[in-house]
């Protein structure tokens, strides 16, 4: 029989090793990327756990199949862990343990009491859940990559299928109490599809991670590590190469004095200033508006389909806000300022550079006015 229960067993285990190997090296290289390690230590539980079920064929001992199915639960729970942390959000630690410990539980209580069939029955069903629920995960996150997402909920779903499977064979041929590995068709069935599924999800699951990792160093490249908006680079590269739309409005934002704010309370203080008024532009902008950090304590930022009345409303409430804030210091409180410039490009299809440039030069012309306040490249007046 070309389809024989070993060689079936033999090649999940290869199979697991191999993605194993692949996704521990992956994890050494990304230590921050932590679903990698996750799925490293399922993968060699599942392993062990399947090598103990093939061995179960030979010398049947109800303890060995307790410990494989064992093995087996608690590493497709890891393999769970993995797919809820490649999701972005908390993992639920507790829980994770607490149904751990619960399925093992129940295998453990009916291999005691006798009934191994029971047993493997609960293990079958309880690799199905996790397998239900890790799919889940990557459904509900398919926004990101729908294909790959939905191709990889589909192969853990119907993974999950096979388990319940091989729980309604052992149920429906009444093996409550086992003498042997079982050995039915569902069982066959389970093996080629775990197969598939492992090189499917595997293969899939590292091509994500790595369209991840560039999207991460990419947008790395493209800000600024202290603020979290772009950084100069980005905004040139978005901007330099068209005419703006008309309406469109560009804010230069200095914060003053910043030399003496690092002189007199330290580099760090001045860091965290920079990092509160990074934070203030951002929660003051509408979906869709850009904002950058220049370089030091300059910032810019984008505003599309806006008039002048409204563009200098956005500009006097963060610079309002933010003089009424201040950083914590060793040596007392960091009192803060800033001053911006505001250009709107006219119907002529004006160049980024050159309302930029108009922006600067009424920077400029607020410092010169005594800082704290905001000047318009338009009227030259001062708010």
């Amino acid at each position: 029989m070309i389809l024989d229960p070993v060689s079936l067993l033999t090649a999940i285990a290869f199979s697991s090793t191999a993605l194993m190997l692949t996704m521990f090296m992956a994890w050494l290289g990304l230590r921050h990327d932590n679903y990698l390690l996750s799925w490293s230590i399922g993968l060699l539980s599942v392993i062990v756990g399947v090598i103990l079920f093939s061995v179960v064929g030979d010398h049947y001992d109800p303890l060995l199949m307790f410990f494989s199915f064992g093995f087996t639960v608690v590493g497709t729970g890891f393999i769970h862990a993995g797919a809820i942390q490649f999701r972005p959000g908390p993992v639920p630690v507790l829980r994770l343990i607490g149904l751990g410990v619960a399925f093992n539980l129940a295998i453990a209580l009916a291999f005691v009491t006798g009934f191994s069939g029971v047993g493997a029955i609960i293990g079958n069903l309880a690799l199905a859940f996790y397998l239900v629920i890790s799919g889940a995960n990557y459904w509900h996150i398919r926004a990101e990559a729908r294909p790959s997402m939905i191709t990889i909920a589909v192969l853990y779903w119907v993974s999950a299928l096979s388990f319940v499977l091989c729980a309604i064979a052992l149920a429906a041929d009444q093996q409550w109490q086992l003498t042997g590995r079982p050995d039915t068709w569902a069982e066959l069935f389970n093996s080629v599809v775990v197969i598939v599924s492992l090189t499917g999800i595997g293969a899939i699951s590292l091509t994500l991670n790595q369209s991840r990792s560039a999207r991460h160093h990419e947008r790395q490249a493209m800000t600024d590590p202290l603020t979290g908006l772009l950084n100069r680079r980005a905004l040139f590269a978005k901007f330099s190469a068209a005419r703006l739309e008309t309406r469109m409005a560009v804010i230069m934002f200095d914060i003053d004095h910043f030399k003496s704010i690092n002189d007199q309370h330290g580099h760090q203080v001045g860091d965290l200033v920079l990092e509160q008024f990074g934070a203030l532009v951002r929660e003051n902008l509408r979906h869709g508006d850009i904002a950058a950090r220049l370089g030091g304590e300059e910032f810019c930022v984008v505003v599309r389909n806006i008039d002048q009345r409204s563009a200098n409303r956005i500009a006097n409430r963060i610079r309002s806000i933010f003089a009424d804030s201040s950083v914590p210091s060793g040596d007392g409180i960091a009192q803060t300022t800033v001053s911006a410039g505001i250009a709107i490009a006219g119907s002529g299809g004006e160049s980024f550079e050159h309302v930029l440039a108009l922006a600067d030069a009424a920077l400029y012309g607020a410092k010169l006015a005594g800082r704290n306040c905001v000047q318009d490249a338009a009227t030259r007046l001062v708010a």
